[in-house]
C-alpha cells in the first residue's frame, strides 16, 4: 500500500535512505526561514504521542513550528525518559499543559513483554534491561499514563493533564476520562 506521499514502503530498507533524507534536508535548508522562535513553546503545552508513522501530530492538532513540545516513543508510554523530558519542558521551558495521545491499531497491543524479551535474549544473549511497555487496553494505558504524570512529584504543573486515543482510520481524537 502506498503512503500518502505516493511512495511505497520498500520490501527491504535501502541503505541509501539516509542519503535521500540528507538530500531532502539540503533542499529544505536552501529555502529555510529562521523566524527566531523561542525554545519555549508558544502554546505552553507538551504532547506525548506514539512514534507511529501514520500520525502526523502537527497536522492532526493544527500545530505550527514553535507551538508545542512533541515527545514521541513507542506507544506514547510515560516512563522515566518522558517524565525527564516533561520536567525539562515545564521547569526550564515554560510548559504547563500535557496532552497524552495513544492510538488505535498500535503495535504495543500486539506483543507480550516477556515473549519479546525472551526472543531478544535468545538472539543476542542479553535480556533488555528496560521495560518494553506492551499493553492490552488502550483506554487503561492512557489512564495509567495520566496517573504517571499527575503523580510525578518533580513536575510543577500536573493539573492540566489530559489523555486521548487517536483513531488512525478517521484522524479523530477521543478523550479518555481519568478514573481516580
Amino acid at each position: 500500500m502506498p503512503s500518502i506521499s505516493g511512495r511505497r514502503p520498500p520490501d527491504e530498507p535501502s541503505p541509501q535512505v539516509v542519503d535521500d533524507l540528507l538530500d531532502n534536508n539540503r533542499r529544505y535548508a536552501s529555502t529555510y526561514v529562521n523566524y527566531g522562535l523561542s525554545a519555549r513553546p508558544s502554546l505552553g503545552i507538551a504532547v506525548v504521542v506514539c512514534m507511529d508513522a501514520r500520525i502526523d501530530v502537527h497536522a492532526a492538532l493544527g500545530l505550527h513550528q514553535g507551538d508545542a513540545h512533541v515527545i514521541r516513543n513507542a506507544g506514547g508510554i510515560v516512563g522515566d525518559d518522558v517524565l525527564r523530558s516533561l520536567l525539562i519542558s515545564q521547569r526550564l521551558l515554560g510548559t504547563r499543559a500535557v496532552m497524552l495521545v495513544h492510538h488505535t491499531g498500535c503495535g504495543m497491543l500486539d506483543f507480550d513483554d516477556d515473549e519479546l524479551a525472551d526472543a531478544v535474549e535468545r538472539d543476542t544473549g542479553a535480556r533488555p534491561p528496560f521495560a518494553l511497555g506492551a499493553f492490552d487496553d488502550l483506554d487503561e494505558d492512557v489512564r495509567r499514563a495520566i496517573r504517571a504524570v499527575v503523580e510525578c512529584p518533580y513536575l510543577p504543573h500536573r493539573d492540566a493533564v489530559r489523555g486521548f486515543v487517536y483513531d488512525v482510520a478517521t484522524g479523530r481524537l477521543r478523550e479518555v476520562v481519568s478514573v481516580t
